[in-house]
């Protein structure tokens, strides 16, 4: 498992009963999560001392529950890579930033600090800025794209806590697919992508698609984007029926037998303090080149 375990803003503090207890800088939240599928009689105390809590509603979505503690929005600051951003309450239990992906920013930070020069990184459905920020810090020139403005303003936002705001990192609003037809139709090509799609969504002509059915040619025609001599290729996803080993075999065909290398896979996780165990939270497939 990819192990994001060098947080010090953040902890997972417990899980049970379908929910997460969760610290969040100074501050403690409880949002539901579908992994956490049994229960536990030793449950840490501080669920009582839960600054919100993400309630669900029986017919559908949810709502949170908060004391006057609570702001509507903070930062943390993930030190390991003098990282910061800005988190709040949101819609669908979010808080604007998912902190398992501290496990990839380390993975592909490390690639572009030993890469010759600095590597032209894509980021597609790029969100609120985690993997641009990262891959900026490492001296990476970035271009982030996601369809929704409002994410691609707080990921402007969150580079300007972490001084990113002067990085050469290009801010796209745009439908990703269509950005990278666009991209290869203008001959431009990046040495290394990061893409982490949606388990379901619309296109551009409100047409419905679901990421089992549609990865294998979303990452084909991406590689067509990458250089001669690419670096590295993520592709990061929360989709239940979508596997580590399935996502890994789709790099395999898609960009080993055309650029060697080597592709792994694995789930992506956080440790929960009271157990001592991993939570699963995702999965990611990564190849690499075999000149790193």
């Amino acid at each position: 498992m990819y192990k994001a375990d060098k947080w010090q803003d953040y902890e997972l503090i417990d899980a049970n009963e379908g929910k997460r207890l969760e610290r969040w800088g100074k501050y403690l939240l409880i949002r539901p999560d579908p992994q956490v599928i049994w229960k536990d009689e030793a449950v840490s105390k501080l669920w009582k001392s839960a600054d919100g809590s993400y309630l669900r509603s029986h017919s559908g979505g949810g709502s949170w529950e908060k004391n006057t503690r609570l702001p509507d929005e903070w930062e943390v600051e993930y030190s390991s890579l003098g990282l910061k951003f800005k988190v709040k309450p949101m819609g669908f239990k979010h808080t604007g930033l998912f902190p398992e992906q501290a496990a990839n920013w380390e993975w592909f930070s490390r690639l572009i600090k030993e890469a010759k020069g600095p590597p032209r990184v894509l980021n597609l459905f790029a969100y609120t800025g985690g993997a641009t920020l990262a891959a900026a810090k490492a001296g990476a020139l970035v271009v982030h794209v996601d369809a929704a403005k409002g994410m691609v303003s707080s990921a402007r936002e969150n580079a300007a806590l972490s001084g990113l705001s002067d990085a050469p990192i290009r801010w796209i609003v745009d439908d990703c697919r269509k950005f990278v037809e666009r991209e290869i139709r203008r001959g431009n090509r990046y040495d290394a992508i990061i893409m982490d799609p949606p388990s379901y969504g619309r296109g551009p002509a409100g047409e419905v698609w679901k990421l089992e059915d549609c990865i294998s040619e979303l990452v084909e025609i991406c590689a067509g984007l990458l250089s001669d001599d690419p670096l590295f290729f993520l592709l990061n996803s929360y989709t239940a029926g979508l596997s580590p080993s399935a996502m890994g075999y789709i790099l395999s065909l898609k960009l080993k037998k055309r650029f060697g290398g080597k592709v792994e896979c694995d789930e992506v996780g956080l440790p929960v303090t009271s157990s001592g165990f991993m939570l699963p939270c995702g999965s990611a497939a990564r190849w690499v080149s075999d000149k790193i």
